[in-house]
Parts: C-alpha cells; sequence; structure tokens
C-alpha cells in the first residue's frame, strides 16, 4: 500500500469522525495501516487546530467535529441588497475556504436570501452559517407566506405538490419581469445538500438524488438549507455549463432535469395523460429535458404515450432523455417511440 500523507490521514478523520465517534482510531488505522499511537498523533493535531473536539478519557474517548454557529436575525424591510447581507453577516465566516467552495456559497446564499426579499412577503428571516472542518452549512428561515403556497397561488395550480413539482422543473418565478427562473434549480445542483422545507413538504436533492417527505403539520414561512464540503472540487461554472447548450451561444439554462418521484402522489402510478401533462408543463421552454424514473416502478401506456409520441412529435426541438428506467419502464417508453415512428414522425428522445 503507498504511504498515504499526513493531510489525506487528517482529512479522512475529518471527513469520518461523524459516523465513527468512539471507533475513529480503529477505523482510520485500517483504512491507512497505521498503529493506534500514530492515529492518536493525527487526532491530537486536529484537536489543537480546532477542527475537533475529545470528550471523555482513554478507550471511552469520543470524538466530533467542531462547529462553529453563527445566527443572526434581519428584517427584510431593512436588509434589501443581499450582496451587502452576505458580506457583512456570512463571509466573514467562512474565511479560508477554498475559492471554489466560496464562490458556491456566496451563490447560493445571495439567490436564496434575494427569494425570501422579493418573494416571501415576510417580514424577517434568520440566517443561520454552521461550519466545521468537514463542511458549511447556510439556512435561510422566512416567515412569510411560504414559497409552494405561492406558487399555487400565483399559478392557479391544482395543490403545493404540483407547485414543488412546477419548482424543480427550473426557469418558474412568480415575477418574471425582475427574475429568471433559474436560481433555485442551478443552486440545488451547486451544493451536496439542498432542501426547501415549507407548509407540509420537505423537498431535498443529495448526492445526485431527489426526495420528499410530507410532515403531518404546516411549517411557515420557507426554510432553505444548504450544505457542501470543504474539500468539494465542484464550480458555479461547471454547473452552469452542465445546464447550458454548447451549441448554442447565449449560454442559456436550456437543460433540465425532472425527478418524476415527485410527480407521483402517495401510492399513486404514473398512468394517466393528465400526469404527463402535468409533468410536460412548460418544458416546450428548455431544449434537453431529463427525465428521471429512477424509483419509478411503473408507467402507464397513456402516460407514456402522451410524452414519448404526442408532445415529441407537436415539439421536435424539445430533445428527452430517459434515465433510471427499469426493464417496465423502457418496455413502455419503446412501445411509445415506436408509435411515433409508424405515425411517420421524428423524435429526438433517448433512453
Amino acid at each position: 500500500m503507498e504511504k498515504a500523507s499526513g493531510e489525506e490521514i487528517r482529512r479522512f478523520i475529518v471527513e469520518q469522525v461523524a459516523a465513527n465517534p468512539i471507533s475513529i482510531v480503529r477505523v482510520t488505522a485500517e483504512r491507512f495501516g497505521l498503529t493506534r499511537q500514530a492515529v492518536h498523533r493525527h487526532l491530537r493535531a486536529l484537536v489543537d487546530e480546532g477542527a475537533i473536539k475529545a470528550t471523555g478519557r482513554t478507550r471511552q474517548r469520543e470524538y466530533s467535529l467542531k462547529v462553529q454557529d453563527f445566527r443572526e436575525t434581519l428584517s427584510l424591510a431593512e436588509n434589501r441588497d443581499e450582496d451587502r447581507v452576505w458580506r457583512m453577516y456570512v463571509e466573514p465566516h467562512l474565511a479560508g475556504l477554498p475559492t471554489n467552495v466560496l464562490r458556491i456559497c456566496q451563490y447560493g446564499f445571495t439567490e436564496m436570501f434575494n427569494n425570501a426579499i422579493d418573494h416571501s412577503e415576510g417580514s424577517q428571516a434568520d440566517v443561520t452559517v454552521g461550519r466545521s472542518a468537514a463542511c458549511v452549512s447556510l439556512w435561510i428561515e422566512d416567515n412569510g407566506v411560504g414559497i409552494f403556497r405561492k406558487i399555487r397561488s400565483k399559478f392557479g395550480l391544482e395543490d403545493e405538490r404540483h407547485a414543488m413539482l412546477e419548482l424543480a422543473k427550473g426557469k418558474l418565478t412568480t415575477d418574471p419581469a425582475r427574475h429568471w427562473g433559474g436560481g433555485i434549480f442551478l443552486t440545488s445542483r451547486m451544493f451536496d445538500m439542498f432542501s426547501i422545507l415549507s407548509g407540509k413538504l420537505f423537498v431535498g436533492h443529495e448526492d445526485g438524488d431527489d426526495w420528499l417527505l410530507e410532515a403531518s403539520e404546516n411549517w411557515p414561512g420557507t426554510n432553505f438549507l444548504m450544505r457542501i464540503s470543504t474539500n468539494s472540487q465542484r464550480t458555479t461554472k461547471e454547473v452552469f455549463d452542465r445546464y447550458a447548450n454548447p451549441d448554442l451561444d447565449d449560454y442559456g439554462f436550456s437543460r433540465t432535469h425532472i425527478p418524476l418521484t415527485l410527480a407521483q402522489y402517495g401510492q399513486d402510478q404514473l398512468v394517466s395523460r393528465s400526469q404527463a401533462r402535468r409533468v410536460l408543463e412548460r418544458v416546450e421552454r428548455f431544449r434537453e429535458v431529463c427525465l428521471d424514473f429512477s424509483g419509478v416502478e411503473f408507467i402507464g401506456q397513456a402516460f407514456a404515450d402522451e410524452i414519448f409520441r404526442v408532445f415529441a412529435l407537436a415539439h421536435p426541438q424539445v430533445k428527452f432523455v430517459a434515465i433510471g428506467a427499469n426493464e417496465d419502464v423502457n418496455r413502455m417508453i419503446g412501445r411509445a417511440l415506436a408509435a411515433a415512428r409508424s405515425a411517420g414522425g421524428e423524435t429526438s428522445a433517448a433512453t
């Protein structure tokens, strides 16, 4: 085994200590072929640096990340410039971060705080910065009407889950004259974990997966949580480029990713044309639409036909890419594509 550097060993400890607070010495020793004494030297160095803390004695000693928290309640009427809020209240607590991580934090925070200023209809927002050696967490919690409730009301949608699905697509804003509608979507792809809690819906994007939880009680206002590793190699440019079309010169937001699990209500399966039309609302604004079937066990023929034949033939400029589909779902998609070809039309759908 190639000998690991001290930096690599300490990075491993920082990344693993939360999951192994008591056994971190053993786990690290096994991972790098070290003695317990050697691991303890690295632990002492991290404690001296203030990266982790130790409690207890000898073999019962427990290690954990040392977290620095900052929290401030801000009046939205008195803090109308999100860049100023960033410079005054957030950036000072992020000194020393790699440039790419700092820029992601700046982009995400200013976009979400601007959302609270312009859209929440609230009077204040709580801003929290949490920082450890492993990651940075940013919270923004306003006391407004709630993001899903506002979207539902603005667009006359059936319920707040429908509002959540529309928001997940991107290019949605309740104030199109002043906003382009891509901030939340792109922010969710920049951070390792991004979540929104509002009303009874708790929706998030983490490590490439989307998830949804439903609460029994309403959460007032809107709570945004963003978290990113201090060692992340991701950049804002990388994320922007991923959702732009390189064949176009406008560098626009031309690609989207739709997790179809968010279109399922409870135990319902995606079987009807009306469900498909709900998924398809506004997608003609994009050049490429990635339909993510991960977690979807079955789709009906009508659902597949509406997307991959009816809509695709009517909008040939939109390319559909299906990912995460199981054998049954792929079979339904294949039938719809075959029907489109039989009709003499060409679609740009791909699986």
